[in-house]
């Protein structure tokens, strides 16, 4: 599976470290941002299998080496394979999210710096996400021509309002403090207690939940969300992002900047206006439909709908997307088609169906695994 993607001489891709009753894996590609390799995700998904069977095993903490926690996927490996090699890293990626989702033993990760895309696959599904004042989060996909995976769907939907919305069609950065209003994080711990927190975590003998997260209360304080914050505009970005289509948002969000001057209002609509329509259209479609599943039915949804992108059967806006950011780097794509207006219902709907193709299948996740993963934000 995904052999073109996977090194065998790259096991020090994740990091593992035993400390009490504690687990650590780290992410280990510092130059690359952490992003998550085809190695990494193997690593992780046999770590976490084993950890979580293991008695003398009570928490498992994850974190990142150097300035970011995890950029995402190495999509542009992915963008330069065949389909089928995409659609296997992806797979076991999406095994892995719901793993995490699943797992029986608490997770904490250590959320310090950068945490963009896949990175919030393997951190945002467990059930303590801790932030410091170092950290950048954010699912740009729709910028790529992609659109946000992960379960993002899931988690995306549950956050207040419309927020997520806001957050996933525009791609917008939060910070720390944002993270924890909005329910994405569950405790803010400043940096320098971060190596203070993790030995408390590794005396802990327990997976109580209730324990674990009163070790974690103690480092943790109470932090406010900045002033310019778009989290204090809730109501505006409710009026705006609640609206039936990509269009009629825009719309919205032009028509509040006509009378309120606001750095984040003029923000989001220029990153929509940059962001592959196409990719509005299906991520808008993805949140919507996340609200009423499980987290389970979002990742199966979600691979469909990933494997639709990667074949390029409606659209080929990843692999231009892929060409303008990552690898010519002129930042300016050229979207097929280049307009909202261009793109019906009936073009959205295929991204949602089965792949015609007789080697391909629904992503068919672990059986008898129950969900933890009730993702209820933290206010």
């Amino acid at each position: 599976m995904a052999t073109q993607l996977a090194n065998g001489n790259d096991a020090d891709q994740v990091l593992v470290e035993e400390k009490g009753f504690a687990r650590t894996l780290i992410l280990n590609r510092p130059r690359q941002l952490n992003a998550l390799s085809y190695t990494m995700i193997t690593l992780l998904l046999k770590n976490f299998k084993a950890f979580e069977e293991d008695p003398n095993v009570k928490v498992l903490i994850l974190k990142g080496k150097g300035r970011a926690f995890c950029a995402g996927g190495d999509v542009a490996a992915v963008a330069r394979a065949d389909w089928t090699v995409g659609a296997d890293f992806f797979r076991d990626e999406f095994t892995l999210n719901y793993i995490i989702a699943t797992c029986s033993k608490p997770q904490v990760s250590l959320l310090d710096g950068i945490c963009m895309g896949g990175g919030a696959g393997v951190s945002i599904h467990g059930k303590f996400r801790v932030v410091t004042e170092k950290t950048v989060f954010a699912m740009p996909e729709t910028a790529l021509g992609l659109f946000p995976d992960i379960g993002a769907s899931y988690f995306l939907s549950r956050i207040p309002g419309y927020f997520g919305e806001y957050a996933g069609l525009a791609g917008v950065r939060l910070d720390g403090p944002e993270m924890l209003a909005c329910g994405l994080a569950t405790h803010f711990v400043h940096s320098t207690k971060l190596a203070s927190l993790e030995e408390a975590l590794a005396k802990s003998a327990t997976s109580d939940p209730f324990t674990v997260c009163g070790i974690i209360d103690q480092f943790s304080q109470d932090v406010p969300v900045k002033e310019t914050s778009a989290f204090n505009r809730l109501e505006i970005i409710n009026k705006c992002f609640s609206k039936g289509t990509v269009e009629e948002i825009l719309s919205a969000l032009e028509k509040e900047a006509l009378e309120v001057s606001d750095k984040w209002l003029h923000a989001a609509i220029e990153s929509l206006k940059k962001a592959s329509p196409t990719s509005l259209k299906i991520s808008l479609r993805s949140i919507r439909e996340g609200r009423m599943q499980t987290v389970g039915e979002c990742l199966i949804r979600e691979y469909r709908m990933v494997c639709h992108v990667l074949r390029g059967d409606f659209s080929k806006d990843f692999f231009e997307g892929c060409r303008a950011i990552l690898f010519d780097k002129d930042k300016n794509p050229k979207w097929t088609p280049s307009k909202l207006e261009l793109i019906g219902d009936r073009a959205v709907d295929k991204y949602f169906s089965k792949i015609e193709d007789s080697n391909w299948e629904d992503l068919k996740l672990p059986l008898g695994r129950r969900s933890n993963a009730k993702f209820i934000s933290k206010l």
